[in-house]
C-alpha cells in the first residue's frame, strides 16, 4: 500500500458516481483528497492521543472527526460524505499500518496510539484486532483478498477502517443489501482463517529464535 496513485486503485470503483469521468486531473484531484485526508488522520490521531490518552480511539471517529476538518476546503468541497469517508478509510488504513509498523520496528515518531475498532465491526473470529501484529496481518490479508475478490476487500476497508454503515456500501458499490452482507460474512471468515495463519508463523518463527 502506497501513498501515491491512491486513484489507481480506486478509479473504477468511482467511475461515474465522484466524478463523471476520471480524466488525469480527476485522477490529481482524487491523490489530493487522499493525502490530505492521511496527513489529517495522521494528525488527529496524534493529538486525540496527546489529550485524551485515556480513551479509546475508533477509525470511524477519527474519520468523522477529519470530515468536520476538511469539509470546506477547495479540494474535498465537491466530494460527498460518502466518498469521503471511503477515500478516508484507506487512509485511515494506511495511518495504522504505518504506525504499527513504527511500534513494530521501535522507531521514535510513532505517538499514535493504537485503535480500538468499533465493536460492531470485528468478529468473535477476528477479534478485537488490538495488536500490531494483528493489525499488519490483516493489512497483508485484505491486500492478498483485493487479488482474489476486489469487491469484498473494498467492503472490508470501508467498514473497519473508515465505519462504513452497510447501507452506505451498498450505495457506494452499487449492490443489493444482500449482497454486501453475504461478502460481508464471507471476508471476515477468510480474512480470520488468513490472519490466524500469520499470526501462528510469526509465534513460530519467534519461538526459533530464541
Amino acid at each position: 500500500m502506497s501513498l501515491d496513485n491512491f486513484s489507481n486503485d480506486f478509479s473504477a470503483e468511482f467511475e461515474g458516481t465522484l466524478i463523471p469521468s476520471l480524466s488525469s486531473a480527476t485522477a490529481r484531484e482524487l491523490d489530493e483528497v487522499f493525502s490530505l485526508a492521511y496527513e489529517e488522520l495522521r494528525r488527529l490521531a496524534r493529538t486525540l492521543h496527546r489529550n485524551e490518552a485515556h480513551v479509546s480511539l475508533t477509525p470511524t471517529a477519527i474519520v468523522n472527526e477529519a470530515w468536520i476538518k476538511l469539509s470546506r476546503t477547495p479540494s474535498v468541497a465537491s466530494v460527498s460524505p460518502l466518498h469521503f469517508k471511503r477515500i478516508a478509510a484507506r487512509a485511515m488504513r494506511q495511518v495504522l499500518v504505518d504506525a504499527a509498523r513504527r511500534r513494530n520496528a521501535h522507531l521514535r515518531g510513532s505517538e499514535i496510539q493504537k485503535v480500538t475498532f468499533d465493536e460492531a465491526l470485528y468478529s468473535k473470529q477476528l477479534g478485537a484486532l488490538d495488536t500490531d501484529r494483528e493489525v499488519l496481518a490483516l493489512d497483508a490479508a485484505l491486500e492478498e483478498l483485493s487479488r482474489l475478490e476486489p469487491r469484498q476487500a473494498a467492503l472490508v476497508e470501508a467498514r473497519f477502517f473508515g465505519g462504513l454503515e452497510i447501507a452506505e456500501i451498498t450505495s457506494l458499490l452499487g449492490i443489493s443489501e444482500a449482497t454486501a452482507l453475504r461478502d460481508w460474512r464471507a471476508a471476515k471468515a477468510w480474512l480470520a482463517v488468513e490472519v490466524r495463519r500469520a499470526l501462528a508463523g510469526d509465534a513460530v518463527l519467534s519461538e526459533r529464535q530464541r
